[in-house]
């Protein structure tokens, strides 16, 4: 049968239909969900909020969806990557619709972390260090990094394959990216920060002058008190210490869990409950 004649065959969805479901899940997304734990808005970067992955699992739920995920690995010179697909089916099988996302080692943020101590930075080859130049407060940082070993690494990045591919998933079913977006929450802080509006100072006048070329970060880009309470939960639950969450923040030029960005904070996650499948392998 022919494609045109399948969707013939198929009874499709009345406008009213679509209008019951975009309500639906827009109800769902003011009685159920939480900003800062299943969705969030970044600053700067337009007004429809990022759809995290417990956000998806809670509209997968509402629409009695189950989720079938297909890992295929992806052979990089010098990194780890996964290729991940995933189907969403009805309760008796049928195929509704399908998401694909990827995640590899050679990204920015796995691909370097910031060194323990200037010994181990010296004491690293020259093409397996660097000097990373960042904006904070209106001030330039240098922070030395150094490459991270990919294998470290391999779960977390699956992890995070994942979570784009349900994310995906979700929105494309669902019809869903009309109220949110994806992937916000994976940007380069630096480029979130780089839209952001320029900070004000007050002039003689009283009035308020932009101050060009100076950015900061906004207080509401970074993560929320329970979304840190939240994160060392999920911690304890899976055996990680504060020394090593404070450790691994370390390793990505975190000083404090008060500095996490919400644009960090799913991957940090996905570390974490990594440590526990690592643990038990």
């Amino acid at each position: 049968m022919s494609m045109e004649n399948e969707i013939a065959h198929q009874n499709p969805m009345t406008a009213i239909d679509i209008r019951a479901q975009v309500n639906r899940i827009q109800e769902v997304m003011r009685s159920v969900m939480q900003d800062g734990q299943h969705y969030g808005k970044i600053p700067g970067a337009g007004d429809k909020p990022t759809l995290l992955k417990a956000g998806a699992e809670k509209l997968i739920m509402t629409f009695r969806l189950a989720p079938e995920t297909e890992v295929e690995p992806l052979f990089l010179e010098g990194g780890i990557g996964y290729r991940v697909k995933v189907k969403l089916l009805t309760f008796d099988g049928r195929f509704v619709g399908s998401g694909v996302g990827e995640c590899s080692s050679l990204e920015e943020k796995y691909k370097w972390r910031g060194a323990v101590c200037d010994e181990e930075y010296e004491e690293t080859p020259v093409d397996q260090r660097r000097i990373k130049f960042s904006k904070k407060y209106g001030k330039v940082e240098k922070i030395k990094q150094v490459r991270t070993n990919p294998h470290d690494q391999a779960n977390t990045i699956l992890k995070m394959a994942k979570k784009r591919a349900l994310v995906d998933a979700t929105l494309t079913t669902l019809g869903a990216s009309d109220i949110f977006t994806q992937d916000i929450e994976d940007m380069d802080p630096e480029t979130l920060g780089r839209q952001s509006s320029p900070p004000s100072t007050p002039t003689q006048n009283g009035s308020e002058k932009k101050t060009e070329g100076t950015f900061t970060t906004p207080d509401d880009q970074y993560i929320s008190d329970p979304q840190r309470k939240r994160l060392f939960a999920i911690a304890r639950e899976n055996g990680v210490s504060t020394e090593d969450i404070k450790a691994h923040l370390g390793n990505l030029g975190i000083k404090s869990s008060n500095e996490i960005l919400k644009s960090q904070y799913d991957g940090i996650i996905a570390w974490i409950e990594g440590q526990k499948d690592e643990a038990e392998g």
